[in-house]
């Protein structure tokens, strides 16, 4: 009852999403030829206007007006990426179609992107089609980047932008970006950004310690469309970012605590090749490499450590027009290699090191792919989906000789149905299927004579059915979606060492139990001359083995989060001034039961599981940019992110398990979101 009256409030004083959703989904497929059908109401673009107004400045920002996905971490090196609920080390996360895969420290976040590069960011919710790439069982994220021709103004072959930004809370930042026309369509784009963010102050003014990084990022592209329908672009990037952080980054330092040196820095080299023909026929394929590392001096104990991830791999995929039929036939590799190791003197690490003989550590992984996807338009007003793929996993723990190996089938099939114009629903079901992959680097080391896979390992199966309807008509559009997923032998390091099982190491991936989430998000909008209001109410509830789960508990599966609901009210009169102010609710979440695997194993210390809350917030942000000349040659921008100074931790952080009142859990929190901050950014265009 609870629930339906807070639908009922939510349809009523909140317009959702949607019709900003709708359209950009709809200009992405007339871009790209793709459909969507599985999952499609739950979808959402950001687009480059909406990145630009809101001043975006890292993750939380990017995602702050999309329901199905939370940021929590407060410092941008711990931020972590939750799509319903699930961590984004179950998403398939790509830059350009480079995939940013693997765990560098459970501490720290996995995805690392500068939002001044980005032309925009698609978000598939659950389980998609057979094109979502590799173990994509909370979904997909894809980042795309700036193209230099679409940012020339008519009649240019050349240009640039610089931007100068400031943040009352706390620090700066600055960029550059150039770019030019080679001949035709073809252009070259470079960019340089830099951030320098002293730590913040919380809602209560309390200085958050540890929070500052200084950032830096180079990128360059180069391509576009060569005659005949073909097109081809490179580009790398790469991004530093080096800060002083507690031995945890993702929860909070106190006064006196030991501050480490800490670097990480991620390098993305990608290839794309397009072709369409006139004939219904066309091809794309994607190659890539990434590097990404990180590194923590514990000069109080072992010294430096190090961790990198190497990928690389391709995705060829091509596509044909039959009758009433569009089929995607592709096959995608990819292999990861994860490293981490002592970087001191060994005479510092070795009394530390399970083994003082090995001091480096190497797992590879090796994926592939083929898939085949239809969309067909059985009636004018029917588009069905249906595709399968097949995976192969292939893990190689190289330090220790040993590894895993899996494979397997799955499905999806989905409808679009257009009762009247403007109304139609949609139904989906899909599998995806998850192998071993690399593990965590810094948890890579383990005992001589013991295992961190279990012998009896076998791969993820995930379901996912949803459904929906939508409306969308004389600047109207509501959309309420209903899914539930179920993951089956999730693989997961539970907390602890079971002294029962003499094989288990410290760090022990095993087949955990059943997960179940089923969820609600209803979004509205609506559109007339210069004012627009959306809003968004979204529910879900997921558990493992019938427990909530969360963030500290259930690391690297996944978190939950109050029910939360939005409303933005927009003014944009003309092309050279735009308003808007967003209030976001995250409900309270109470009696969460937690410590489990600590009651299981520590039984005289802890006699009985214990209970926490995640107190709710309100947060209200403002934004507004200004032409002052009529043309985008000047543009000044201003937002106050947290106008009324509230004091809260993210429900997409870690619980703060100081509530429970032992000693041993007091330091178990997740960082508070910074306070009222105040956002100046000019640009010039040239």
């Amino acid at each position: 009852m609870k629930i339906r009256t807070k639908i009922l409030m939510s349809c009523a004083t909140a317009l959702a999403l949607a019709s900003h959703a709708a359209q950009a989904e709809e200009g992405e497929a007339a871009s790209t030829g793709d459909i969507v059908v599985v999952g499609a109401l739950t979808d959402v673009e950001i687009d480059r206007e909406e990145i630009e107004i809101i001043q975006a400045n890292d993750l939380a920002d990017l995602f702050r007006g999309v329901p199905s996905v939370s940021v929590g971490g407060g410092v941008g090196v711990a931020q972590k990426i939750y799509v319903r609920g699930l961590e984004d080390s179950l998403l398939n996360v790509t830059i350009d179609g480079a995939p940013q895969r693997g765990t560098l420290f459970h501490h720290i976040g996995r995805v690392t992107i500068e939002p001044e590069l980005l032309e925009t960011v698609d978000v598939q919710a659950g389980p998609g089609e057979a094109t979502a790439g590799f173990g994509a069982v909370g979904g997909a994220i894809r980042f795309r980047t700036r193209n230099a021709v679409d940012m020339l103004q008519d009649g240019r072959d050349i240009g640039g932008i610089a931007k100068a930004g400031w943040f009352s809370n706390d620090g700066y930042k600055l960029s550059g970006t150039v770019f030019g026309r080679i001949a035709g369509d073809i252009g070259i784009l470079a960019s340089y950004v830099h951030v320098n963010r002293d730590p913040y102050r919380d809602g209560d003014g309390v200085r958050q310690l540890a929070t500052g990084a200084e950032q830096n990022l180079g990128f360059v592209k180069v391509g576009g469309e060569l005659g005949g329908g073909h097109r081809v672009t490179a580009s790398y990037e790469q991004r530093r970012e080096s800060g002083r952080f507690g031995q945890r980054p993702n929860w909070p330092v106190l006064a006196g605590d030991r501050l480490f040196e800490a670097r990480g820095k991620r390098q993305t080299a990608v290839l794309n090749y397009g072709y369409e023909g006139d004939s219904g026929v066309g091809v794309e394929a994607t190659g890539y490499w990434t590097r990404t590392n990180f590194s923590q001096d514990r000069f109080d104990r072992w010294g430096l450590y190090g961790a990198e991830i190497e990928t690389w791999g391709f995705d060829v995929r091509a596509r044909f027009a039959i009758a009433n039929h569009d089929i995607t036939v592709g096959a995608e590799h990819r292999r990861d290699e994860v490293t981490s190791e002592y970087l001191g003197d060994p005479a510092m690490w070795q009394p530390w090191a399970w083994d003082p003989a090995v001091g480096r550590f190497v797992e590879k992984g090796s994926l592939m792919g083929v898939y085949v996807q239809d969309h067909w338009r059985a009636a004018e007003p029917l588009l069905i989906s249906f595709g399968a793929r097949y995976d192969a996993y292939d893990l190689d723990q190289t330090t220790y000789r040993t590894g895993t190996k899996s494979d397997g089938l799955s499905f999806n099939v989905g409808a679009e149905l257009e009762l009247v114009p403007g109304l139609s629903v949609n139904a989906g079901f899909a599998e995806a299927f998850r192998g071993k992959e690399i593990g965590d680097a810094f948890t890579l080391e383990k005992r001589p004579g013991r295992l961190s896979l279990s012998p009896t390992l076998r791969p993820e199966r995930v379901d996912n059915i949803e459904g929906g309807v939508k409306y969308d008509l004389g600047g109207f559009t509501a959309s309420a979606v209903y899914y539930e997923m179920t993951i089956d032998e999730v693989i997961l390091d539970q907390l602890g060492r079971d002294a029962a099982q003499p094989i288990q190491d410290a760090v022990y991936y095993e087949n955990v139990g059943k997960f179940k989430s089923k969820g609600i998000e209803l979004r509205a909008g609506y559109r007339a001359g210069p004012f627009s209001i959306d809003g968004y109410y979204n529910h879900y509830d997921s558990r493992l083995n019938g427990n909530r789960i969360e963030g500290y508990e259930h690391i690297a599966l996944g978190n939950s989060m109050g029910d939360n609901w939005s409303v933005t009210a927009g003014f944009q009169p003309n092309d050279h001034v735009n308003f808007r102010a967003s209030l976001t609710r995250y409900d309270d979440l109470d009696n969460i039961e937690v410590l489990f695997r600590e009651v299981q194993l520590y039984p005289d210390d802890i006699s009985e599981t214990q209970f926490i809350d995640k107190p709710g917030y309100t947060t209200v942000d403002l934004f507004g940019s200004w032409r002052p000349f009529g043309t985008d040659r000047l543009e000044l921008q201003a937002a106050v992110y947290n106008l009324f100074d509230k004091r809260y931790i993210a429900h997409a952080s870690v619980a703060d398990y100081g509530q429970i009142g032992l000693p041993d859990y007091a330091i178990v929190s997740g960082l508070p979101e910074p306070g009222r901050n105040v956002r100046l950014t000019a640009s010039i265009r040239f």
